[in-house]
């Protein structure tokens, strides 16, 4: 995930590659590489070469569809591009905005009235479903994790979380919730908390616990060997209150 985004902005350092980025994501409609050529006053070669890294870099889609406003003639389909769905958004450290973003507006829209309680469902469903996306790769790989804390690290480091061994417990360095979790720290924490449940959930690692911990300059959830793996519980909040105050939020 994080890979995929620096692979995205290395793809846009070359300024014909910018500009041949930004004259696609400004059209209405799908660009063929004559278009784009003529537009740019550059070669139909270098453009399609260009158009081509950005597909990769997953910045743009590509297929292969004759204008509408003309007739197909004789030869090959030409193939056009347009912009990907999601566009690009880089943090350091990594942060996870939409995410909160879709976690809460999907609360919002299943319970208005108890917005709070619903955030919390969702956010251990959408990390489950994380979770189980990377369980299904790292067991389709060889190279695949030992054991629950390595699978855990694997997949929080690649949210952002910037995890750190300490013994047998996992500690996260970044808060990828940062600047709402400020804001409100009561919601975005106890969300937290329910996401990372979720993940573990899905990572099938039962023998792992989370708990609240909230500490200056380091995300607030610590994550534990659980003694009775069956009997994990689900969640922990603890005390939020560390969180409250200028204190905390100047030193942040």
């Amino acid at each position: 995930m994080a890979e995929s985004r620096w692979q995205a902005v290395a793809a846009l350092v070359d300024p014909v590659r910018r500009a041949l980025y930004d004259y696609v994501r400004r059209q209405d409609h799908p660009v063929t590489r004559e278009e784009a050529a003529d537009a740019q006053a550059i070669s139909r070669n270098l453009t399609a070469f260009h158009l081509d890294k950005l597909v990769d870099a997953d910045l743009l889609r590509a297929r292969y569809e004759s204008p509408a406003d003309q007739p197909r003639g004789r030869g090959r389909t030409p193939k056009v591009y347009e912009p990907a769905d999601d566009g690009l958004m880089l943090t350091v450290p990594p942060r996870q905005y939409a995410l909160a973003g879709e976690i809460l507006a999907d609360a919002v829209a299943e319970d208005p009235t108890n917005a709070a309680d619903s955030a919390q469902r969702h956010a251990f469903e959408h990390g489950r479903r994380i979770g189980q996306e990377c369980l299904a790769r790292t067991r389709s790989d060889p190279r695949g994790a030992d054991d629950e804390l390595t699978a855990a690290h694997a997949a929080l480091a690649d949210l952002g979380f910037e995890p750190r061994m300490d013994k047998a417990t996992l500690t996260l360095g970044n808060c990828p919730f940062h600047a709402l979790a400020i804001r409100q720290p009561d919601l975005i924490c106890g969300l937290n908390v329910e996401f990372i449940s979720g993940l573990l959930t899905g990572l099938s690692c039962d023998g792992l616990t989370v708990q609240l911990h909230p500490q200056r300059g380091a995300c607030c959830v610590v994550i534990h060997p659980h003694p009775h793996p069956q009997r994990r519980p689900r969640r922990d909040h603890g005390d939020l209150g560390a969180f409250r105050g200028p204190p905390i939020r100047e030193t942040w």
